[in-house]
């Protein structure tokens, strides 16, 4: 199998959580790109937005990428814009297999409200829904490039992480 797993997909897709239980599965070190970049930056992603704007934050996320795409036997999670990056998405298909957790919009509506800040979406309520379904029509042609798509609105978890392992599989030499 090309060696590392890279779950990709819009926020509140449920990257983070199913990346980490994907990870125990398999036995891997889960390496959330979002998380390296507020631990190497000391500062929350929101206050990296707000000190230093967008274009900073893509840049430590180009850097996290490369170095990442660098190293095998990781499951990495990625933000959710960091597939907009083409040399981003080259090396992360380079490295490994790039499988695209969606959901419905409505769904991550409501996941990304219940989980505190989040600045690529300002506003709230219906300006909030149409905000995302507009980042989701902006980078579809980019999540249309995975390997694999999982849906992950109806099933469980371990049922996400079960289609995925099973998916993977065929990789297996």
């Amino acid at each position: 199998m090309r060696d590392n797993v890279i779950l990709t997909g819009f926020m509140g897709t449920g990257k983070t959580s199913l990346g980490k239980l994907l990870a125990t599965r398999l036995g891997r070190p889960f390496i959330d790109i979002d998380k390296k970049i507020e631990e190497e930056s000391k500062l929350s992603i929101p206050k990296i937005f707000e000190r230093y704007g967008e274009e900073h934050f893509r840049e430590l996320e180009r850097l996290a990428v490369k170095e990442l795409s660098e190293r095998r036997g990781l499951v990495i999670a990625t933000g959710g814009g960091t597939i907009k990056d083409e040399e981003n998405l080259r090396l992360l298909k380079s490295s490994g297999v790039l499988i695209c957790l969606t959901t419905e919009p409505e769904e991550i509506l409501y996941r990304t409200a219940r989980r505190g800040e989040r600045p690529v979406l300002d506003g709230g309520g219906a300006e909030r829904l149409e905000t995302i379904k507009r980042l989701l029509a902006e980078r579809k042609p980019f999540y249309d490039r995975a390997d694999y798509h999982v849906d992950t609105t109806e099933w469980s978890p371990l049922q996400i992480v079960d289609d995925i392992c099973k998916y993977l599989r065929q990789f297996r030499s």
